[in-house]
């Protein structure tokens, strides 16, 4: 990742809090509690990425469990509009996470057992558009497809396919919307 590439994401990611719809970037948002937490993701990853910088990825981590109360691995890819309403309790540790993807809190996405190694294949991938509410899991190496709602406290296992909302324990699909509405 290049700086191009950095500031890209931070715009995106930016504009999710802007008002819906403006393509302007409120300034004022580079401080707001939804924001600051994203942009230490999002250089711990451009650190990890640029191995003599490593290290600095490891405290950016650690800066954002002290300071929100979230865990983010650097070696998740994160696609661009991230949205963290609320952080406090999070843990991502999935592998991909998609484009405008909202995540609140006490959220976890993870491996079903302790993966020290960060084995890919353990770890969940998660679609474009993708909303998880409040206090769901998602563990395992299983796909959410794009435009995915996972209800509150949701308990995912299995794959979700596109379109689909998730709810309970374990996490059924109750409603399946099509794309052209």
């Amino acid at each position: 990742m290049n700086f191009a590439e950095l500031f890209s994401l931070l715009r995106a990611d930016l504009l999710r809090l802007s008002a819906t719809g403006s393509s302007e970037i409120r300034w004022l948002n580079l401080i707001n509690p939804r924001f600051t937490p994203v942009l230490i993701i999002r250089l711990a990853r451009y650190c990890l990425l640029a191995r003599w910088l490593s290290p600095l990825a490891y405290f950016l981590t650690w800066l954002n469990v002290l300071l929100f109360g979230l865990e983010c691995t650097a070696r998740c890819k994160i696609g661009p509009g991230l949205l963290l309403p609320h952080t406090n309790g999070t843990v991502i540790g999935a592998s991909l996470i998609g484009d405008n993807s909202t995540i609140f809190q006490g959220v976890t996405l993870g491996a079903v057992t302790a993966d020290l190694s960060f084995d890919i294949s353990k770890r969940p991938v998660l679609g474009n558009h993708v909303t998880i509410g409040a206090g769901a899991v998602v563990l395992g190496g299983l796909e959410i497809g794009n435009r995915v709602n996972i209800g509150a406290n949701a308990v995912v296992l299995d794959s979700i396919p596109d379109g689909a909302v998730a709810v309970g324990i374990p996490a059924k699909i109750v409603k399946i919307v099509s794309e052209d509405i």
